[in-house]
């Protein structure tokens, strides 16, 4: 696999006041060691049902248990089990996010016994998630994305001033993927989404009125059904990605529910 390495606009994810500044120098991570992860099961043993959690920017294990992510997710979906993870900037910054979380994450979930395998991550964590899905496309059976950061100003600009995705060209596939051009090929690869329906249809997107991500919503929800989009007060925090969160993944939950009766009654109908 090509190695990525990705640009230091993500460090700019976020501006906070000092305080926050010297918590995130905590959650940076350390990417000679595995990701940290926490499972919180959903009963006395594993189930067959996972959603593995990717953290914003300055999160990491303790930041999303705080904000009571396991309870949002367990409480809309009470058979899964959870796995927050740390995959902080440090797992990022030489390109392998993804060959780690597959490595790492993934694939031990999948020979562990889990049968449907949910990634869902915030702000640089729904960047991840998007990252995961262009390695390793089919892995996941489904996707929340949660104000993801989707790439530069000026690229999501010069994708909406073409008339959107469908209209947009990419231009020439580079000899390689490397931090100045990682966003380009990721948006390259949600381009082929427009031919293959399906999946978008098991792609969720929550954010913010007020997120200052918001801008790359316009251009990235025609890949994905119109009622998967939830707007939602508030901006670019956990205070609306956890209740978000929840409210995805119970209609996720209801949706595969019917498609389920659906299947059994001879319907061809798609879920998420």
């Amino acid at each position: 696999m090509s190695t990525l390495h990705l640009p230091a606009v993500l460090k700019r994810l976020m501006v906070l006041p000092a305080c926050a500044l010297l918590a995130a120098c905590v959650n940076t991570g350390d990417r000679n060691m595995p990701i940290p992860t926490r499972t919180a099961l959903a009963g006395a043993s594993p189930g067959d049902t996972l959603v593995i959690v990717l953290p914003g920017r300055w999160d990491n294990v303790e930041v999303m248990a705080g904000a009571g992510v396991v309870e949002a997710v367990q409480g809309a979906w009470p058979e899964a089990d959870v796995l927050l993870t740390s995959a902080t900037m440090a797992y990022y910054t030489d390109g392998r996010l993804a060959e780690r979380l597959h490595e790492q994450v993934v694939a031990p979930a999948r020979e562990s016994g889990y049968r449907t395998v949910w990634m869902m991550g915030a702000s640089m964590g729904g960047l991840g998630t998007l990252l995961y899905e262009q390695a390793y496309p089919g892995q996941l059976d489904g996707l929340v994305l949660l104000a993801p950061y989707l790439g530069r100003s000026r690229l999501l600009r010069e994708i909406a001033d073409a008339g959107g995705i469908q209209d947009w060209s990419p231009g020439p596939v580079p000899a390689e993927r490397n931090r100045s051009n990682f966003d380009r090929e990721l948006w390259r690869h949600l381009q082929t989404w427009l031919s293959d329906p399906a999946k978008g249809e098991r792609t969720w997107l929550a954010y913010g009125a007020e997120d200052r991500l918001r801008d790359a919503v316009p251009v990235f929800s025609p890949l994905i059904p119109e009622e998967q989009v939830m707007e939602r007060p508030g901006g670019h925090a956990w205070t609306v990605w956890t209740p978000a969160a929840g409210e995805v993944l119970s209609s996720a939950r209801q949706g595969q529910a019917a498609g389920s009766t659906d299947d059994r009654d001879g319907s061809t109908r798609s879920t998420p």
